[in-house]
Parts: C-alpha cells; structure tokens; sequence
C-alpha cells in the first residue's frame, strides 16, 4: 500500500486505512493491515459503543481531557494526528483551534485535522491559526464515493491549493450500498435492517436509492470486465482521485478487509477509458479528467 503525504505536511500515510472495524477481531485486522503496508489507523469512542465526540463539545477542556483518555486506552504516548469531529456550534473555532494547539505543544500529537467540517469553517480555523500564531488543520475528514462527489471533488481541491489541506475519506462503500448486497431487497442482519440504521434503509428504498441500484448494475459489468468485485472498483476509484491522501476502509471481518485491500490491485487497471466510462454511469455525461491521475 504506497505512501502519500497528508496535504501538504510531512506526514506519510498509507493510501489506504483502517477505520471501524468488529471489536472481537480487532487484533487480526489490524495485523492483516499491517502486513499489508497499512499505517494508519483511526480510531474513536463511537467505534467501540462509545458516546460520540459531539456530545462532549469541542471546548479546550474536553479536546484535552478527551484526548489524554484515549492516549491512556490505547496506551499510547501520542497520535500523529486528532481530529475535530464536527464543529461545535456553542465553541468558538479559535477555542478549537488553540486547544488543538496546545495538545500538540505538549507532545499528546504531531499534527491535528477537522472531520465533516464546511469550507468556510476551516477556512476560518486557518485564518485563526495565523492572525494568533496558531497551528492549523492540515487535512479534513471528507465522506467520499461514487454517490458523494462534491466536497472532495470541488471544495477541498481549492482548499489544498490555497492552504494545503489535505483528504482523508471515509466510506468508499457509502455504508455497503456500494457491495450490491442491496441489489435485490434489504437481507436480514445486512447494516440497513438493523436497529439505528433506518436511515439506510430510507435511502435505498428512495427514489435516489433506486436509481442507484440500477447504476450499480452498469459497475459491476465493468468490475467483471476488469477481474475485480464491486467494492474493489469503488475503493480503487476513490484512490484514482488525485486529492485523496488516504481512504479509510470499514472493514468488520478479515476477509472483507482482505478484499478491500486487494483494490490496489485494480489501481493500475482504471485507464483514462475506465474512469470516464464509470463516470458516464454516474453522471451520465463525460467526466472532466482533472481530478483523477492518468
């Protein structure tokens, strides 16, 4: 799994990651990552059954004692990055930003990023940053995938360009739409028949939901043609993006793990043909190349 700087630090991170994952076999899944060239891990307390980072506020207090708990659970001295989950509309972002700040003066972390944070608001965490010799973000966590192009797509390539925020994005499978298990109806257990997953459900049972199926149909001709699954285009394709750092993986077992990393394989095969034939499926028309390498 090759290496890509995370914006425009220093950081090295592997292209692709290891985000939620089964509790039970977490050990096998990390070491599967590992053997497999994967360095980066991302980790949370939602993940494990935990209370998730909004409900505690992104104020300097909870950004330093959220962050020393879990450097005590991990058993870890410091990460080489934390992130904001989701601005808090009752904390201002220079308070945000000088908590991230001092955690990383104090050695708790190198660097420190936004998730699911809007242009403006990072914008105005790297404009803090410098008016009050600050440190900024240097990448936001973006939800990125054939359904879900925009942000990544549009907003954060400026982004980079004026600042050097960088892309880490998560679910490439847009929470297993994208496996084509929902092809004929909803399966029992399958993510979307389970209790706090109504949403899923709405949305493949939508209007949008259906048109999608039937667009995932066209995408699994073109995995077939090229010896791949469908999962492994879709990740491939999010690694196509010249933007993406690193795409974090929602793996809950080895063997799809396994697969997921065999996406790299398919890299190579995602011609300039390739790419606009599946964005033609997407967007039914012509896809401009300027986000994707050739």
């Amino acid at each position: 799994c090759a290496n890509r700087n995370l914006g425009r630090s220093g950081l090295r991170v592997s292209c692709l990651g290891l985000g939620k994952y089964g509790f039970n076999v977490a050990e096998e899944m990390m070491t599967l990552a590992y053997d497999n060239g994967i360095n980066l891990f991302d980790t949370a307390e939602v993940y494990s059954g935990g209370r998730a980072e909004t409900e505690r506020g992104l104020s300097r207090k909870h950004i330093i004692e959220g962050l020393k708990a879990s450097l005590d659970r991990l058993q870890l001295q410091y990460v080489d990055v934390v992130f904001a989950n989701r601005p808090d509309p009752n904390t201002p972002i220079e308070e945000t930003v000088r908590a991230m700040t001092h955690v990383i003066n104090q050695g708790m972390a190198m660097y420190w990023g936004t998730s699911r944070w809007t242009s403006v608001e990072i914008m105005e965490a790297y404009s803090v940053a410098r008016q009050f010799n600050q440190i900024p973000p240097i990448c936001e966590q973006a939800e990125y995938h054939m359904f879900q192009r925009e942000k990544v797509e549009v907003q954060l390539p400026e982004l980079f360009h004026k600042i050097g925020i960088g892309a880490m994005t998560w679910s490439p499978l847009a929470c297993g739409i994208i496996t084509g298990k929902y092809s004929n109806g909803i399966p029992p257990q399958a993510r979307a028949s389970l209790k706090g997953y109504e949403w899923i459900k709405d949305k493949i049972q939508g209007e949008e939901g259906h048109r999608q199926q039937l667009k995932l149909k066209d995408l699994e001709a073109v995995a077939e043609r090229l010896g791949c699954t469908l999962p492994q285009l879709a990740i491939a394709w999010c690694l196509r993006n010249e933007g993406v750092n690193s795409v974090l993986l929602g793996a809950s077992r080895p063997e799809q793990l396994e697969e997921n990393i065999g996406a790299i394989q398919v890299l190579p095969k995602l011609s300039v043909s390739v790419i606009a034939e599946v964005d033609s499926i997407l967007r039914n028309k012509p896809s401009s190349k300027k986000f994707y390498r050739s």
